[in-house]
């Protein structure tokens, strides 16, 4: 949804460093690195039909090479998204050609889904509130079972985070979220700042394989949580700076083991990646500015396919805007 401004600004730094030392569990602060040319092809194009999607688009996730998931914020919309040439469009199959309407666990509320990942539990996806009661903050994630044809999505299981996370406002709260395996964050010695000690999957029994990472837009910090699959119970595992000012988006990049966080025309577009350093923490490695040929749109989802060819990816962009009457942008990133 619309923003007020928020820039990144240099010179500022270390005031937005000292800041994020008051955050419980901060363990890194915001980039000083100067941002890189975006590694990858400079052009960029329309990936939607005109005015198929609209406005509110926000967070996008691959599912292999040929789906791609999407989420609308008002009112809280899941799509399913397939190959349309060099495009993407809604599938018409199983109810899903104008998207699926989201429910709480209760099978109410309107969640105003900022962000999408699909994982080995099912789609999951970030909330900031209540659309019934936008003057609320409610920072939950919520796991969807996708494999129906009904139009209306209920959720499976709720995780609110909301009295775990710094107090927001309404449309100040979760905009991101991902997932990692525990497979890589063990390989990487990923520590546990709550036991201070090596990562163990075996201390978080019901977790599923992996963990949740979540991004809140107000303070650009991200928080990885261990969630009961049942629902409910969740433990907070490490949080870290994205090394923006602001976040709207997390994309794990499974080849590289990079961490992305993405944000929005706020911050210029810019992004980073983040990687498990020899301390065992997360820490920016780069800062990228967006393609020289794409515009400052108002992009609130990011994604990139699975699938190297020809030496790069395609990345798909998702304006919350619909500026010029296109939700969606591809570009590419080279492979590596």
């Amino acid at each position: 949804m619309p923003r007020s401004p928020r820039r990144i600004r240099p010179a500022a730094v270390a005031t937005v460093a000292a800041a994020l030392l008051v955050l419980p569990a901060t363990t890194a602060t915001a980039s000083t690195a100067a941002s890189s040319s975006w590694p990858g092809g400079s052009a960029v194009s329309n990936a939607d039909d005109s005015d198929v999607l609209g406005g509110n688009m926000s967070g996008l996730s691959f599912q292999g090479a040929d789906v791609l998931w999407a989420v609308k914020n008002g009112p809280g919309t899941l799509y399913r998204l397939v190959r349309n040439g060099t495009k993407w469009k809604p599938d018409t199959a199983n109810g899903w050609s104008s998207g699926k309407a989201l429910r709480y666990r209760s099978g109410k509320g309107d969640p105003d889904a900022e962000a999408v990942v699909a994982t080995p539990d099912g789609v999951v996806a970030a909330t900031e509130r209540d659309g019934d009661n936008d003057k609320k903050s409610a920072l939950k994630v919520l796991r969807y079972d996708v494999s129906g044809s009904a139009k209306t999505l209920t959720a499976k299981a709720e995780w609110d985070l909301t009295a775990d996370l710094p107090k927001v406002s309404a449309n100040d709260g979760l905009e991101a979220v991902s997932w990692i395996p525990d497979s890589a964050l063990t390989a990487k010695g990923f520590v546990d700042e709550r036991t201070k000690a090596a990562y163990n999957p075996a201390t978080y029994p019901g977790h599923g394989t992996g963990l949740y990472l979540v991004g809140l837009e107000s303070n650009g910090m991200i928080y990885a949580y261990a969630l009961d699959q049942a629902g409910g119970k969740y433990t907070r595992v490490a949080s870290f700076a994205s090394g923006l000012d602001s976040i709207m988006e997390l994309e794990y990049e499974a080849s590289s083991g990079k961490l992305w966080a993405v944000c929005d025309d706020n911050c210029d577009g810019n992004l980073t990646t983040l990687a498990v350093g020899a301390q065992g923490k997360f820490a920016v490695t780069a800062t990228y500015n967006r393609p020289s040929a794409m515009k400052n749109y108002n992009n609130e989802g990011f994604a990139i396919s699975p699938t190297c060819a020809s030496g790069s990816k395609q990345v798909v962009w998702a304006d919350d805007g619909n500026e010029g009457g296109h939700a969606l942008r591809a570009g590419t990133l080279s492979c590596g």
